[in-house]
């Protein structure tokens, strides 16, 4: 078992934080991790974007290749784009569709979700929204996470299980809404999988 996940989105939207989550899981499943990332602009809604490798095997380095990534799990759909040429033929892309403008000249929806039709089976999900049904919008990252845990390779009950150790010393009610994201995106991601 391989999986090389890239995890895009902009400073505050929580990347780290599902780095975090996948990480203890892996390591839970008694699997190896290496962990590239970036975030030196993120306290100014810069690019950030960790590099995730995950394997039953030793993994000699921390970044993926180009055309190697089995996943691309975005915060932002601008940012899914920008590593689009990391993504395997047969990859997956899961993004949120809640852009972060930061820029001149940031394309519109259209165009984005024209090139991410390009990919195989994109999900794109609406986590501004779910995330404010599961009780706040802060919890977007976990809606993100729920919807690209069936590529991930590690059980969900043990995703979930990571959220609860990670979120525990926030208190029992922070800790269920992120929980409630969770199963929230992974809900969605399992409706669209079933739309193919």
């Amino acid at each position: 078992m391989k999986i090389n996940i890239i995890l895009a989105g902009v400073g505050g939207q929580g990347i780290l934080t599902i780095a975090a989550v996948i990480d203890h899981a892996a390591l839970q499943s008694g699997l190896t991790v290496r962990q590239a990332e970036v975030h030196g602009m993120s306290q100014r809604g810069g690019a950030v974007q960790s590099h995730l490798r995950i394997s039953d095997k030793e993994i000699f380095s921390d970044l993926i290749a180009e055309g190697t990534a089995n996943l691309i799990l975005s915060v932002e759909p601008l940012e899914a784009l920008r590593y689009l040429p990391f993504l395997a033929p047969e990859g997956r892309v899961v993004t949120a569709t809640n852009s972060f403008i930061n820029m001149v000249g940031y394309p519109s929806m259209e165009q984005i979700l024209d090139e991410l039709h390009h990919t195989n089976h994109p999900v794109l999900v609406n986590a501004a929204e779910l995330a404010r049904e599961a009780g706040s919008i802060r919890t977007s990252n976990m809606v993100m996470l729920g919807a690209g845990a069936p590529f991930i390779g590690i059980a969900a009950e043990t995703l979930e299980a990571s959220i609860e150790k990670l979120f525990q010393a926030k208190g029992a009610d922070i800790t269920a809404m992120n929980i409630r994201a969770f199963r929230t995106g992974q809900a969605l991601s399992q409706l669209q999988a079933t739309a193919i």
